[in-house]
């Protein structure tokens, strides 16, 4: 299978290992040098492309394939810049691949459960109605409408998958919980690699075309269970805790802030499990192993 990686990135760059070391032939597209450079690291089987999805000159570059993954990133900026690459880009990659004789069988687009809004700590799954609250994610519904509606209408069969809260190697945040405080509320998370194996798994056994797949660990977990957690796997004292008005009225919150604490959910992985996906790391204790290592090693 020939799969080319938009936005080779956080998870693109396992999934780009994951792929290569199975024997599929993977291009990684990136638009600077140093992010060229972290995709050729892979291996030397993996192909480096250069090109800018919101730039539709530069996606002649693009070699055929027969999956396309967009795993693009606005770099954490605004809905401004959000909307160029996760609207505006996908939609290029989905027109330019559209254009072509030889079309891709499928497109995978990594999307978040941001789109759910606030659902009060309850359980959100692949049925539960999409209700964006902000700016940004409105823009992450309409590119997920790209994904599957304009992909369809180009010929190709989207798949849409939504992330949890990603983490693994330099994305542990560990000292944010070990310090504190901790405000309460939930944790949806899953680990990169299960991130990538998840696409990876979706590609190969060929399943949810035309379908969203919520991507997410088998266990959510209240933050104020998973950092006493955390601190006792680690060896040091549990943080102080805070409840979410308790942290709201300290008053030094952006509204955007505030939103993210009074948004609450948990989120199903049940759908990925009846697809087939087997978890590297089901839940953070497994996930989260290493980097209790490495911290112990360091403060020892």
């Amino acid at each position: 299978m020939r799969v080319v990686v938009v936005g080779c990135g956080y998870v693109g760059i396992a999934l780009a290992e994951q792929l290569d070391a199975r024997g599929h032939a993977v291009t990684g597209v990136r638009r600077s040098d140093s992010g060229l450079d972290a995709v050729a690291a892979v291996g030397p089987e993996v192909e480096a492309v250069r090109a800018d999805a919101t730039d539709p000159a530069s996606l002649d570059a693009l070699p055929d394939a027969d999956a396309v993954v967009f795993a693009a990133s606005s770099g954490g900026r605004g809905a401004d810049a959000a909307r160029e690459v996760y609207v505006d880009g996908l939609a290029n990659v989905v027109d330019e691949y559209g254009s072509r004789s030889s079309r891709p069988d499928r497109l995978v687009y990594t999307s978040s459960t941001g789109v759910y809004g606030d659902h009060d700590g309850g359980w959100v799954d692949e049925e539960t109605p999409v209700e964006p609250t902000t700016e940004k994610t409105r823009v992450l519904a309409e590119a997920e409408r790209i994904a599957t509606e304009r992909a369809t209408d180009a010929g190709i069969d989207g798949t849409v998958v939504r992330f949890t809260g990603l983490y693994g190697p330099d994305r542990y945040r560990l000292d944010r919980y070990v310090e504190g405080p901790v405000t309460a509320g939930y944790l949806n998370m899953v680990h990169r690699d299960d991130a990538a194996g998840s696409i990876r798994h979706l590609l190969e056994a060929d399943r949810a075309r035309d379908r969203v797949v919520l991507v997410v660990d088998d266990e959510p977990v209240e933050k104020h269970a998973f950092a006493d957690w955390l601190a006792d796997a680690c060896g040091v004292p549990r943080p102080e805790k805070l409840s979410k008005d308790e942290r709201i009225a300290a008053g030094d919150l952006s509204a955007a802030a505030e939103r993210r604490i009074r948004t609450s959910k948990r989120c199903s992985n049940e759908l990925l499990r009846e697809l087939g996906y087997e978890f590297v790391h089901p839940t953070f204790r497994s996930g989260y192993r290493d980097a209790v290592r490495a911290y112990r090693a360091r403060t020892a």
